[in-house]
Order: structure tokens, then C-alpha cells, then sequence
């Protein structure tokens, strides 16, 4: 049995998964008009290669990888584009979208199977992810197929599938894990060959026994380990400490350790494309809160709007105070329900009044808590500090760069300090100032 070593830090917050952990995967139809984002991923905004007026497939490119950190773009859906403008995103800004009346038809573009993809090359297979759009289905939204591309010489000795789902209320994976798991098998196999890992391992929090379960049932020499429940167990450097033992260093990437980390969602979108042809055009989110009706799981296409999903769970059962797009860690409140579904929406969120007051903030005690849980190793006071100052060279010197965003801190401060608010504001000043300078 593999031994799994703790990360440094962490927290245990309620899990609040109950409602939907054992509610299956619900597909979702589309609505009449979807609003693709150009912008669903990690890097540059993809290029359009259609025009307003133009009909279109279900399954076609509509926009083009601009650059190697980009992603593809395709139509969930066939029908005609109506607009190509700026659009609401759940990020807070406006994004150019492609905005397709569905024709209700299903018109499918060719698609080009595979029975036995796993026979394929490594290069075919990363040109059919890049082709495929797909994209880390955890939240963070780095483009796969350059990810599955590390430097030359380069030798990866694990492929670690995160299958945690560390996040409060989340359950997205989770069902995944025990309705798709040969695809989720497949997918991890098909992506150990594209980057010439030696070994795959797929790391799942204990608090999924079916997953586990199921996963183990179709893994064959895939190692399938239970790890403790702690958050953020989920955390790529968190991950592979846990699995391996390797420590990545500061501001470095997983690669120089020898290990590449895939999220579970990813492995299943890999699986649909390779195999079956199938574009990233829809995804798994759950939809839950104390203000949702029905809280479900639903296989929502790309482009679907907020406001429906919210709809098909019922709506709401009381009036909601707040609503979020992901997780209650790491996920941004909305100002609207007129946004729409991307590759990296995990969840969306929907709480009551009551639950959703922001507490005022205290003067800070120096209980230093917060350095306690932060799995980075960094001292979250400080760079709150140097951050509320616009101090950026302090804050580069003490490791802003490094944090991960999980939010350990925020929620373990007993002042109730916006820390990680102002810490990810350093980040951003340093990384564009650092950007002008190169």
C-alpha cells in the first residue's frame, strides 16, 4: 500500500455535499440560445472563424487557438450565430462570446471515432486533445494539451489524477467518478502515453468510498489511494506531496519533479474525445445551496445560462443573498444570473440572505492562525499587509507568487480579514508589473 504523507496546513470546514453526493448525473437540455465565451480557459481569448449569420454544428470549431496557451472553441449546439459581442462572464467582466440560436435539430459535425485509442501514438493523441478544446476541468482552466508537453528531456515519471474534489458542496466529480469510471480510466491512460508517464495514480479524498470503489473496479495496474479528507487535499502541490513525496519549489511547476496532475473531469473530457470524437462542449456542475429547490448534478452544454440551470433545480426555494460560481472557497460571487456555463464551471452556488452577510473585519491579533493553515507555507498577515500598502516588493519577497488561493486563511481568521482578498490583489500587481518589464 502507498504511503500518503500530510501536507503542511489545511483546514476542515463542513463538507456540505449530502444534498447531491448520491444524486445522479442529470443531462440537461440546451436552451435557445447559448453564449460561448471566447474565454473559457487559462492564456489568450480564442479567435473566431465564424461570422454573425453563419449556421453552424453541433460539435464545430467556431473559434481557433490563438497561441500555444489558448484553447479551441466549439458549438455546443447547431443553429445559426446570432451576434458575436461582449458579453456578462462569471468572472465579473465582459467577454467576447458567440451567440448561437439553437435550431433545436442536434445536427452533428462529423466526428472521428476511435475503437482502441489507446493504440494511437502519443502525437496523435495530444492533436486530438488540442483539436477537442479541452481544457483543466478543476477550476483552473490551463489548456491540456500543452500541459501533456513538458520540455525536452524532460522525464515524467507519474501522471496523478485529482479526483479529491477538496471543495465544500462540490459533488460534480464526484459523480463522474462512480457513473464514468472506465472513461476516467481511459482518459488517464490515453494521457500517460501523450506525455510518457511511467505511472499513472489517482488520488481520491476518503469521504468517496463509492468512487473509490468504483474506480478500482476498472483500473487494472492504475493505483486507485484513499487520502485523508482535508482541504486542500485537491491542491496540485498538495496532491503530489501527498502521492509522491516530491515538494515542487517555489514558483516552480510539477513537470520539474517529474510528475504531470490532471484533474478527473479532464480525464473523462480526454476519453470522449479521443474515443468518440467529441468536442469539450459540455460539462458536469452541480447545483446546490440552502436557496436552491432540487439541488442536482446536471451534464450542462457550454453556454447555457445561470438563470436556467438554477431553473431545472427547481429555482429557488427562498430568496437567495448570494450566488457563486464554483466553490464557497475559491469561487466569485455574481452580480447577475446572465452568464453562462464554461469548460471550468464546477458548480454554481446558491445561498440564502442570512447566510450571505460579509462579517465586518477586525484589527488583526497576530494569533497567526492563518500561518498555521496555509498549505503554502507563507505568512498571509504579512502579505495582506503589503497588499492593502501596495507594497509589491515586500510582497513578491515573502512569496505572494506562491500562494494558491485556497482561502485557508480567510476562513480561519477570527478578526474575519479579507486576506486573501488583498493577497491576490499583490499577485496581480506584481505578475502585470512584471509583464511590462519583460
Amino acid at each position: 500500500m502507498r504511503r500518503v504523507r500530510a501536507f503542511f496546513g489545511g483546514i476542515h470546514p463542513k463538507e456540505n455535499k449530502e444534498s447531491t453526493n448520491s444524486t445522479p448525473i442529470q443531462v440537461l437540455s440546451a436552451p435557445e440560445v447559448v453564449v460561448v465565451p471566447l474565454l473559457q480557459h487559462a492564456g489568450r481569448e480564442a479567435k473566431p472563424l465564424v461570422a454573425k449569420g453563419d449556421e453552424v454544428l453541433k460539435g464545430q470549431p467556431i473559434a481557433e487557438a490563438d497561441g500555444r496557451i489558448s484553447a479551441r472553441v466549439h458549438a455546443p449546439v447547431s443553429g445559426k450565430v446570432a451576434a458575436i459581442e461582449p458579453r456578462p462572464s462569471a468572472s465579473g467582466r465582459e467577454l467576447t462570446c458567440i451567440v448561437i440560436e439553437n435550431d433545436g435539430q442536434e445536427r452533428w459535425v462529423e466526428r472521428q471515432t476511435h475503437p482502441d485509442p489507446v493504440q494511437l501514438d502519443a502525437q496523435s493523441i495530444l492533436e486530438r486533445i488540442e483539436e477537442a478544446g479541452i481544457v483543466g476541468m478543476g477550476g483552473a482552466g490551463f489548456p491540456t494539451a500543452p500541459k501533456l508537453t513538458p520540455p525536452k528531456g524532460v522525464i515524467i515519471d507519474y501522471l496523478l489524477l485529482n479526483g479529491c474534489e477538496c471543495e465544500p458542496y462540490l459533488t460534480a466529480d464526484h459523480r463522474l467518478m462512480v457513473e464514468y469510471p472506465e472513461e476516467i480510466i481511459l482518459g488517464a491512460k490515453l494521457m500517460a502515453k501523450a506525455c510518457g508517464a511511467r505511472r499513472i495514480i489517482i488520488g481520491v479524498e476518503d469521504n468517496k468510498p463509492d468512487a473509490i470503489a468504483a474506480l478500482r473496479e476498472k483500473a487494472g495496474n492504475i493505483e486507485v489511494v484513499a487520502l485523508p479528507t482535508r482541504y486542500p487535499q485537491g491542491g496540485e502541490k498538495q496532491l503530489i506531496q501527498a502521492l509522491t513525496g516530491r515538494e515542487v519549489p517555489s514558483r516552480g511547476l510539477p513537470f520539474q519533479v517529474g510528475c504531470i496532475v490532471q484533474n478527473v473531469g479532464t480525464a473523462w473530457a480526454v476519453a470522449k474525445a479521443v474515443r468518440d470524437g467529441e468536442p469539450l462542449i459540455s460539462r458536469v456542475v452541480t447545483v446546490t445551496g440552502s436557496a436552491v429547490a432540487e439541488p442536482k448534478n446536471f451534464l450542462v452544454p457550454v453556454g447555457t445560462g445561470f438563470q436556467a440551470v438554477i431553473e431545472a433545480a427547481g429555482g429557488f426555494s427562498q430568496t437567495p443573498g448570494k450566488v457563486v460560481a464554483g466553490g464557497p472557497m475559491t469561487g466569485g460571487a455574481q452580480f447577475g444570473l446572465d452568464v453562462p456555463v464554461t469548460k471550468v464551471t464546477g458548480g454554481i452556488l446558491c445561498f440564502g440572505v442570512d447566510e450571505s452577510k460579509t462579517p465586518d473585519s477586525q484589527p488583526c491579533i497576530k494569533c497567526a492562525r492563518c500561518v498555521d493553515v496555509c498549505p503554502a507555507n507563507l505568512l498571509p498577515l504579512k502579505l495582506e499587509a503589503y497588499g492593502m500598502n501596495e507594497q509589491w516588493d515586500n510582497a513578491r519577497e515573502y512569496g505572494a507568487l506562491d500562494c494558491i488561493e485556497c482561502g485557508c486563511c480567510t476562513y480561519i481568521c477570527p478578526s474575519k480579514r479579507p486576506l486573501l482578498h488583498y493577497i491576490r490583489f499583490a499577485k496581480a500587481e506584481i505578475i502585470a508589473r512584471e509583464r511590462q518589464s519583460s
